[in-house]
């Protein structure tokens, strides 16, 4: 590769402030004030703590109890095992400390230059205290929905329900009320397109059984009206469920019991009296999933009713897919109809995803499909969640992948969901879309895929899976594009990439924070799966590159294996520019437990002048927001992209659709926000303080940046 001389290699453009990985000078004494200068003679000495791990970071930290602590002398000498003055990766055992602590990247550590690393964290620390302009307007994890407790009153607590009949998936007629030899009843809603009622299915199989000799019966009702009887009978064979399954797609029975949701349960006692009725547990939630449920409001209510006694929560909500019941007034006319002007609204918006075969659990290809799951429509639209798009407008950054709804479209499409929902003239429908079953990228010229299968597991949270895929790569090829292809779709979550330099693979696990903020290569999630470089565009894969494959699964009620594979598309001759990647990273957060607006920081310092293309931000479930700025050398600072409500479900990218410029002198900050309380369903543990990891009940702080050098000539 051909650059001028004043040109630095990638990383060192970038002078990382908590970050790793990247080139940080040594500083020396001079350079410091008579503060810093006495901290790195305490250093020296011995006086002050070698604390490698001590968060440098953003927020105020509790105070802890005094208490004599080991020196940096005394540790170092006792990490020195050979006692030759130098310290290993393997003396030190932790890559990440290691890594910190290796200022000129030799293979080993001194006692100065260890003293040195410590002064570098120390000012790294006084920057980083920097106070944001703000702490994000948008309220704590406002994406997220688990059940709560409702008023019993207006919800037909204490009625008995109708006496109704339905077919049920054979065809035969099946009675809502309990049967003679019956002590309670469960009428459970059901869903063979929702995914939140598909991760239930297997917990009301255990209820059913587990209840069974007990007098309790069971009784499933489906309808949405575009879930056919083929898959509904599937769906009962592949459950085990025992009790009748009742086709409910004119939603009489629904209608009857004022069905609000495709998880809600009712719990009738036997003289048809109805007990309870919401959520049958909090594991799962609109947003969020947990290794286990903490609540069992439908068990409880169960067990109530099989002793005579009222149970004590009678009626919550139940966070599930939407059910629509036919209106009781006519609805008012619009002009808008689907065929004009709903269906170019869903092909510009939705159908990427939501199409036959697609990425999304049902299509919205047709006026059919559209109308019988209208409610979802209705309330993911109006909360903000779908289209998948959370990044605040208002900032002066354009993006060019932007999902976001205008807004004469969110008021046509939510208009028309209000109104009579005319279906119009059939000869205005636009040309229907035509989706690549195979690649979107075209044909690759090399695919990569992990060499086993992954067993994913019906239920519960799945721990990050790392695999390695060896590329074989005997020169550097120059990649245009890439896509990542899950065999199981419907339970990947987000898979990311890493590429692992040659020369860096042997004796490393592959999944520690360098990794995490310098090896980023491509990624994954539901509506994002490829990406294609602008003309002139590619990303290096160097000869020898080992793939990581970072992929996190969320069990949806069946179990199935995944091989995930790597596609990718080569140029031939070099690019006009060579695109790179910056994690601002901070591996080391604290986040206190019960903080419900806990700030981390990350930056780094631009050292020669670079065109931004795409920002990517990454936490794990207790993130909220998430920020870059860029701070001009005159202090001037300018917000490029604000997710003031950060979804963990979607790990988007944000595409510039012109580069943004990132001026020698100035500064990337990075802030995310967490919410470590009880208030965040999606929180494993609000009682814990949370560190720096790879799985989900860990946390990161880590924003990536895509870039190139404006006068780097790329070579062969």
């Amino acid at each position: 590769m051909s650059r001028p001389a004043n040109l630095p290699e990638p990383g060192a453009a970038w002078k990382t402030r908590g970050c790793i990985r990247l080139p940080v000078p040594t500083v020396s004494m001079p350079m410091l004030d008579g503060t810093w200068s006495r901290i790195a003679g305490r250093i020296a000495a011995g006086a002050v703590v070698l604390a490698l791990v001590a968060p440098v970071h953003g927020a105020e930290r509790p105070k802890q109890p005094e208490r004599r602590r080991e020196g940096p002398a005394e540790r170092f000498d006792r990490m020195d095992r050979n006692h030759d003055g130098k310290l290993t990766a393997d003396e030190v055992g932790n890559d990440f400390m290691f890594r910190m602590l290796d200022l000129d990247h030799d293979g080993s550590v001194t006692r100065p230059e260890a003293a040195g690393a410590i002064v570098e964290m120390e000012t790294s620390r006084r920057w980083a205290r920097y106070e944001p302009k703000s702490d994000g307007a948008a309220p704590t994890n406002a994406l997220a929905e688990a059940f709560h407790a409702e008023p019993a009153a207006g919800l037909g607590i204490g009625k008995r329900i109708a006496d109704l009949e339905a077919r049920d998936t054979d065809g035969r007629r099946q009675r809502l009320l309990p049967a003679r030899n019956q002590k309670a009843l469960v009428i459970a809603v059901v869903s063979s397109s929702c995914p939140l009622s598909g991760k239930y299915a297997p917990v009301l199989a255990r209820l059913e059984s587990a209840y069974r000799d007990r007098g309790v019966g069971f009784v499933f009702v489906a309808p949405v009206a575009t879930d056919t009887a083929a898959a509904l009978g599937e769906l009962r064979r592949s459950t085990g469920w025992k009790g009748p399954l009742l086709v409910d797609a004119k939603r009489k029975v629904a209608s009857a019991l004022g069905v609000r949701s495709t998880t809600e349960v009712f719990v009738c006692d036997a003289a048809g009296t109805l007990q309870y009725r919401g959520a049958i547990d909090d594991q799962y939630g609109l947003g969020y999933a947990r290794a286990e449920a903490r609540a069992h409001p439908l068990a409880d209510a169960i067990d109530a009713v099989l002793e005579g006694r009222m149970p004590a929560v009678a009626a919550t909500s139940a966070p599930g897919c939407v059910v629509e019941l036919p209106a009781a007034a006519p609805a008012k006319p619009t002009r808008v109809t689907y065929h004009r002007d709903i269906a170019r609204l869903m092909q510009r918006h939705c159908v990427e995803c939501h199409h036959e075969g697609g990425l999304a659990p049902f299509s919205l290809e047709r006026y059919q499909d559209v109308t019988g799951h209208a409610g979802m429509i209705r309330k993911q639209v109006e909360r903000g969640a779908m289209p998948p798009w959370f990044a605040a407008p208002g900032h002066g950054v354009a993006f060019a992948n932007d999902r976001s709804l205008p807004e004469p479209d969110r008021a046509a499409l939510l208009s028309w969901l209000a109104s009579d929902r005319p279906e119009g003239n059939p000869r205005e429908t636009p040309v229907r879309r035509r989706f690549d079953p195979e690649w979107a990228i075209g044909k690759p010229d090399a695919v990569y895929q992990i060499p086993q299968p992954i067993a994913v597991a019906a239920e519960g949270v799945m721990d990050y899976q790392n695999v390695r895929v060896e590329t074989g790569l005997t020169e550097d090829r120059w990649v245009e594009a890439m896509e990542v292809q899950p065999t199981a779709r419907s339970v990947v979550h987000h898979v990311l990439i890493f590429a692992l330099r040659p020369g860096e693979k042997k004796g490393r696990r592959g999944d520690d924070a360098a990794d995490e903020q310098s090896g980023f290569f491509a990624a994954y999630v539901p509506g994002n799966s490829h990406q294609r470089f602008p003309e002139g565009f590619a990303k290096r894969l160097p000869a020898g590159t080992v793939l990581r494959f970072q992929i996190h699964y969320t069990p949806n009620g069946k179990a199935t294996n995944d091989q995930i594979r790597l596609g990718v598309r080569f140029r031939s001759t070099p690019p006009t520019h060579a695109v790179h990647v910056l994690g601002l990273a901070n591996p080391l957060i604290e986040i206190p437990p019960g903080a419900a607006r806990h700030a981390e920081f990350a930056g780094a310092q631009v050292q020669h002048e670079a065109r931004i293309l795409t920002f990517m931000p990454h936490m794990h479930v207790r993130g909220t927001a998430f920020r870059y700025d860029l701070v001009s050398p005159d202090g001037t600072s300018r917000t490029l992209l604000d997710v003031p409500r950060y979804d963990f479900n979607w790990q988007l990218s944000y595409r510039c659709a012109e580069p943004v410029i990132a001026t020698a002198g100035s500064r990337i900050r990075a802030t995310g926000w967490f919410d470590n309380s009880a208030g965040n369903p999606a929180n494993p543990d609000p009682k814990r303080v949370v560190h720096w990891g790879k799985q989900t009940y860990e946390e990161m702080m880590l924003g990536y940046i895509e870039y190139y050098f404006p006068d780097e000539v790329p070579g062969p």
